[in-house]
């Protein structure tokens, strides 16, 4: 791919421009830009265009396309992807039907440098970053394979969306466009472990998405056993961070709690990050998203039982904190980011 420019990554825009320094007519840039947004992976799918000007594409240009290698589906409809990059790596998509549309869970890295001890996406560590392409294919070919429109993006899958930021934020204008596929950003939300830097730059981009923390802890001692990044951007800088930004966009932010049996998830902890929360993020609304630990077996974790999720959640109703339990959904494939890719690996 070297010297070939990533044609999946341009703005229509920048597309229009790369076609005239073809010395090809603007026009065909829509064209092209039509059947890309469909999910062409080859410049040879592309049949109302010269074959003269599919040489010069060839040449000059190469389609970041992301490739279905496996499917699986789950009894409640939710579907996983394992699809394969242009390079041989593989990530990991996840389409969730909702009574109000589609909504797709999109890999944003080759796997993940973050090492959180819960999660199957940073088994082996990271090969890459992910292109804007890539990030935009998934939800093409995801689009492509259902046969219907995806309504909405969760940046929640294998890899860190902010340790991969330029890239992120050029595939959330990718996916805004409107003569592509017009996904409005209030339809976005964008995971983070908490690098405390980018989340003060994401809030100057001024995109109206909605930023998930993944929190899951109420102090630092227990934080950083389960996330190395809270060893260098604790507690309170982070939740600090939040605070600054919900003042900067007035854009309120998730905060997600993974409830680990035994770890994370008694009354006392519940208490105290309702406590923490109201410490710092007094001037937000706030919303905790409670979430079981998939079990994954390197990790040795076990999601808490019900009657203790019940408690925890009665301690933040106490606190006037809403906290809502995330619906289950491809339990029976194992659908949490990371498991398919670590098994291929195998």
């Amino acid at each position: 791919m070297e010297n070939r420019t990533d044609i999946l990554s341009l703005s229509h825009k920048e597309m229009q421009d790369f076609i005239v320094s073809l010395c090809e007519p603007r026009y065909r840039a829509d064209q092209i830009y039509t059947f890309l947004m469909r999910g062409a992976s080859s410049f040879e799918e592309m049949n109302n265009i010269p074959k003269k000007l599919i040489e010069k594409l060839n040449e000059h240009a190469f389609i970041a396309t992301a490739k279905q290698i496996e499917k699986l589906t789950s009894k409640d409809g939710t579907a996983k992807y394992l699809y394969e990059m242009y390079d041989g790596e593989k990530i990991e998509s996840v389409i969730m039907r909702y009574h109000y549309g589609n909504t797709i869970c999109i890999s944003s890295e080759a796997g993940c440098a973050m090492g959180c001890a819960f999660c199957a996406s940073t088994l082996n560590g990271i090969s890459r970053k992910l292109l804007p392409s890539e990030l935009l294919s998934q939800v093409i070919q995801t689009q492509k394979d259902i046969g219907e429109r995806i309504d909405g993006i969760v940046l929640m899958g294998i890899g860190e969306p902010l340790d991969n930021y330029d890239n992120v934020i050029k595939f959330l204008h990718l996916v805004n466009e409107e003569k592509g596929l017009n996904i409005g950003l209030r339809h976005i939300s964008l995971s983070t472990c908490g690098i405390v830097p980018r989340i003060y730059d994401l809030a100057k981009e001024e995109l109206p998405i909605t930023l998930s923390i993944s929190l899951h802890a109420a102090n630092d001692e227990t934080r950083s056993a389960l996330m190395p990044i809270n060893k260098r951007w604790n507690v309170e800088a982070l939740l600090t961070a939040c605070a600054d930004y919900f003042a900067a966009t007035g854009r309120r932010i998730s905060f997600e709690y993974t409830l680990i049996n035994g770890k994370n998830d008694n009354e006392d902890t519940a208490r105290e990050l309702a406590s923490v929360l109201r410490k710092y993020c007094k001037n937000m609304p706030l919303h905790v998203n409670l979430i079981p630990v998939n079990a994954v077996k390197e990790s040795g974790f076990a999601p808490s039982n019900k009657e203790g999720i019940k408690k925890f959640v009665a301690v933040f109703e106490k606190n006037h904190i809403v906290a809502t339990v995330r619906r289950h959904l491809g339990s029976d494939i194992n659908a949490s980011c990371g498991q398919l890719r670590a098994k291929k690996a195998e």
